[in-house]
């Protein structure tokens, strides 16, 4: 099945070599999402609920390029800097999502400096 990149205007820009969303048959696959605003590059937020709201912002927008949204969001995958923070994370995170929610991982990771990071695949089928 051949794997096509979502053209994304002034969305957020690879860090390193990836493609930020990639649509493969019926299904949508972003990458690892942070708290950077895409106009300036610049980390949003200084607390794990600000960082959060920034970071699934960003997934809102890269879904809303390949015409999904949040709704059709079927696994997460979440790296927390401190996993101390989850309670924090999570009142947001239960926020952007209807139910039923996607599936989902958390982990503790070493995120340099950001505090959360997100990746989710989403399903665009019937």
């Amino acid at each position: 099945m051949p794997k096509h990149a979502v053209t994304v205007k002034n969305g957020p820009q690879p860090g390193g070599a990836y493609t930020p969303i990639l649509r493969v048959g019926d299904f949508l696959y972003v990458s690892g999402q942070v708290s950077i605003d895409p106009s300036t590059d610049e980390i949003v937020g200084t607390t794990i609920e600000e960082q959060t709201a920034r970071t699934l912002e960003n997934i809102k927008l890269l879904l809303a390029a390949a015409g999904a949204s949040m709704d059709d969001v079927v696994k997460a995958t979440v790296h927390l800097s401190d996993m101390a923070d989850f309670d924090g994370y999570n009142g947001v995170y239960a926020t952007y999502f209807n139910d039923p929610k996607p599936v989902r991982t958390t982990v503790g990771s070493q995120l340099g400096g950001l505090l959360v990071e997100i990746d989710v695949i989403a399903y665009l089928g019937a």
